[in-house]
């Protein structure tokens, strides 16, 4: 009887947990904790995908996918079935091969000179800007035989990068080449985001008149915010970046994505401030009252923004402590920043204790706001000290 309990105990499949992977320090050894719903994730990629259905849909994943890692983000997408993926640079390019030995790959930030080696490497596919960077490509394709193709950019109102309408008119001719190179005709939106702005229709018609030249290529213009301008947006290729990570690409409406990020930062002190003592840098917020300050350990060194600090004039952002939400008070510092808890009972909060900084209530965009910024940077600012948990529920 006892050799079949421990046979039984033996045998029993392992409690899931629904975590994935670990990254970082350990949890006890980190100031905080970052979680990544890669299930949300890619469901995110689901709603955008089936929004833009015919058009294909691919993924921004530059800076380190917008901060939250190229492999797992990159595995989970490929998993989910996205064939094509868009990063601004080589090293990265390199990251996402090894997560996605099939996927495409294209290269936003073109290609640098004597680069073109990598590209081969990499079967990665460079984003060409400006007619003497396609005279260094091709010259480079002709010299090694590569035939790996690139896409072409083409400005249509950022002012960016891009070549002008009149050279994507000028270089159209080559496409009547049986190895004419150019496996997509790419352009960018300036304000996706502003879907009465009169650039938006601007951007879609010279767009669509270029691509009456090259007919046959596919074609991509909308990010995030683009896929909701309508079916004229779409073309053949979607690019989604933020929107996959959880930041609303419809500020207008309600947000049409799952929450993908929380972060938990631990408490490592609370402590009594009199009225009239300040609190932090430069002695910018000072008490109203007997006060009582959570100290937490996280500050812009872990991408809470400097921005997000307050003054005795000027409120800043929050984080919610004991479910309750509580203003920063003072600047943020490298390391550190300080919670105002005086509103929470007596003991409601101790040291070792949870707060959020973004989950909740405190959305991406609530936490943008806080700061003066946009959810972009709250994204790719998130520091590497903290410990990373990567689940799919």
């Amino acid at each position: 009887m006892r050799m079949a309990t421990i046979d039984l105990i033996e045998t029993a499949p392992p409690v899931d947990t629904g975590i994935v992977e670990k990254d970082g320090p350990p949890a006890v050894q980190a100031g905080g904790t970052l979680t990544i719903d890669l299930g949300a994730l890619t469901a995110n990629w689901q709603t955008l995908r089936r929004r833009a259905t015919p058009a294909e849909c691919a993924a921004v994943v530059k800076a380190n996918a917008y901060g939250l890692g190229i492999e797992p983000v990159v595995h989970a997408l490929a998993k989910e079935g996205c064939k094509t993926f868009f990063v601004a640079e080589l090293s990265e390019a390199r990251r996402v091969r090894a997560a996605a030995p099939d996927a495409a790959i294209y290269v936003l930030n073109g290609v640098m000179p004597g680069a073109g080696p990598e590209f081969s490497v990499l079967k990665a596919k460079p984003v060409i800007s400006s007619t003497v960077e396609l005279a260094e490509w091709d010259a480079y394709c002709a010299a090694s035989g590569w035939r790996g193709g690139a896409a072409l950019h083409v400005d249509t109102g950022m002012n960016r990068l891009g070549v002008s309408i009149n050279e994507a008119a000028a270089l159209a001719h080559r496409i009547r080449a049986e190895n004419h190179g150019i496996h997509l005709l790419m352009s960018h939106f300036a304000c996706a985001e502003e879907t009465d702005n009169a650039l938006n229709e601007k951007q879609i018609k010279l767009f669509r008149e270029v691509r009456l030249l090259y007919r046959g290529i596919p074609a991509s213009l909308s990010n995030s915010s683009g896929i909701f301008l309508g079916d004229t947006a779409h073309c053949d290729v979607v690019r989604p970046g933020v929107a996959l990570y959880g930041v609303n690409p419809t500020p207008d409406k309600p947000n049409p994505m799952r929450p993908v990020v929380d972060l938990k930062v631990r408490v490592l002190q609370v402590r009594s401030v009199t009225r009239g003592d300040t609190v932090g840098y430069s002695a910018t917020w000072t008490a109203r009252r007997a006060t009582r300050i959570a100290v937490i350990a996280a500050g812009y060194a872990d991408g809470l923004s400097r921005a997000s600090g307050s003054t005795d004039e000027t409120p800043g952002g929050s984080a919610i402590v004991a479910g309750k939400l509580c203003p920063i008070a003072g600047r943020v510092s490298m390391d550190l920043t300080t919670i105002d808890v005086s509103e929470l009972p007596e003991g409601a909060v101790r040291r070792g204790d949870m707060v959020t900084l973004i989950g909740d209530a405190l959305t991406l965009d609530e936490v943008a706001r806080g700061a003066s910024t946009i959810g972009y940077e709250i994204l790719t600012s998130l520091g590497r000290r903290y410990h990373r948990v990567y689940r799919r529920d």
